[in-house]
């Protein structure tokens, strides 16, 4: 089962937080709040993601390309360039699929742009700014024992 994280829209209602970074990429304590959403559902189990990128959607990209040297300690040689990381939370293994779907696409066509990656019959789809205390798994279970097409 794959995420689809929406993290495209223009982030205006939060004024000067977003003028250099998306909302996504806002920071909660010393994480974005991307980081956070991902680290709710990987806690469930659901560790792969699709993230539909849009308005400053290269920075959530350099987030991702550049993830283990923002988020570990490590150790540089600089005469080799040997790298060694220490790694501080080994639970991480996710598996992010960065897509950019536009700046003006609104969220079905996001959506619908994403489709070809969408081979599992079942998947979920999030907002990129929103943190919230659910039981993802009852929410799955919740969805599978109504046999209908969406739950929101």
């Amino acid at each position: 089962m794959k995420t689809i994280i929406l993290a495209g829209g223009w982030g205006s209602r939060l004024g000067q937080l977003t003028e250099s970074v998306p909302k996504p990429m806002v920071p909660i304590g010393n994480k974005p709040v991307l980081w956070h959403i991902m680290k709710i559902y990987a806690y469930y189990g659901y560790n792969e993601f699709i993230i539909a990128l849009g308005v400053k959607g290269e920075i959530i990209k350099d987030y991702f390309f550049n993830f283990k040297s923002k988020n570990e300690d490590f150790t540089v040689d600089l005469s080799t360039g040997e790298i060694v990381y220490h790694s501080l939370d080994k639970k991480i293994n996710w598996k992010v699929t960065l897509v950019n779907t536009g700046l003006n696409t609104l969220k079905g066509g996001r959506i619908k742009k994403l489709e070809p990656l969408l081979t599992n019959k079942i998947n979920m789809i999030t907002y990129g700014d929103g943190v919230a205390d659910i039981n993802i798994k009852q929410l799955v279970k919740f969805h599978k024992s109504h046999g209908k097409t969406i739950t929101i």
